[in-house]
Order: structure tokens, then sequence, then C-alpha cells
């Protein structure tokens, strides 16, 4: 029976450097949600959503904070995150 729960696909391992870059991207994003966060704030009306708006600030400040230490214990300079994020704005431009 336990045969028949295999899995059809093999998970793929990435390399080091896809996994920089996913962490870099993934730190570029949150930065932007929190930006999100912080500007939709400013501009609520309503109780609920000043909660709401406090919560996601908070929620995506300690995403970032989580995620800027992995960077720095895996040795990704900060420069190079600010660089590679100014490359993406400019190519969006």
């Amino acid at each position: 029976m336990r045969d028949e729960y295999v899995k059809e696909t093999a998970l793929v391992e990435l390399t080091e450097i896809e996994r920089e870059e996913e962490l870099i991207l993934n730190i570029i994003k949150t930065k932007k949600d929190l930006h999100s966060a912080r500007k939709n704030f400013e501009y609520v009306d309503s109780q609920d959503l000043v909660d709401y708006y406090i919560y996601q600030i908070k929620a995506n400040q300690s995403k970032l904070d989580y995620l800027i230490k992995l960077a720095k214990s895996r040795g990704i300079i900060s420069n190079i995150i600010n660089e590679i994020e100014f490359k993406l704005q400019n190519r969006a431009s």
C-alpha cells in the first residue's frame, strides 16, 4: 500500500547562488510590502483598517529583520541588496 504514494517528480535542489538570489528577492519584496503598508496606514480612515495596517507593518518588519539577519549570516552584503534593488527599479522605469 505504501508504494501507491510515490512522488512523481523529484524535488529540485537550488544551488547556493539561486538560494542567495531568492533571499535577496524576498528582502526586496518585503521592503516593498512594508513601504506599502506604511503608506496605506498614513491614509486610512477606518479604525478596523488602522489595526490591520499596524499588524501588516509589524509582520513585514519582523520578516525583514529575519531575512536581513539571515543574509548577514550567509555573508551577503547589504550593499549588494541595494544595488540589485536599484537595478530592478531601473528596469521597471
